[in-house]
C-alpha cells in the first residue's frame, strides 16, 4: 500500500489526484473564458467610447466624482465622523452596483 501516512492506497491517491487535474483543468477554461469576455468587453468598451467623445467625457467626470466622494468618506472616517454608507454615483445609472 502506497502512502499509508494518509490512509489512501494507490488506487484512491491516483483518483484523488485525476480528480485535482480536472479541477485544475476546468477552471483554467474557465478563466481562459473569461479572460477572452473580459478583451472583448474592453474592445467593445473602446469602440463606444471612440465613437462617442460625450459619453467618454460623461463617465470621466463621473469617475472624478465617485473619487472624490470616496476620498471625503474616508476623510471623514479618519477623523472620526460618522456617516451612512453613501450610495454610488453610478447607482442612479446601474442599480445594484
Amino acid at each position: 500500500m502506497y502512502n499509508d501516512y494518509d490512509g489512501l492506497s494507490f488506487n484512491q491517491h491516483l483518483q484523488l489526484t485525476e480528480e485535482q487535474i480536472r479541477r485544475r483543468h476546468q477552471q483554467r477554461m474557465f478563466m481562459r473564458r473569461n479572460a477572452e469576455l473580459l478583451q472583448q468587453e474592453l474592445e467593445i468598451e473602446a469602440e463606444l467610447l471612440e465613437e462617442n467623445p460625450e459619453l467618454a467625457q460623461v463617465i470621466h467626470e463621473l469617475n472624478t466624482l465617485e473619487i472624490q466622494a470616496g476620498q471625503q468618506g474616508l476623510r471623514g472616517a479618519v477623523q472620526g465622523k460618522s456617516s451612512p454608507k453613501s450610495r454610488s454615483l453610478w447607482s442612479g445609472f446601474f442599480p445594484g452596483s
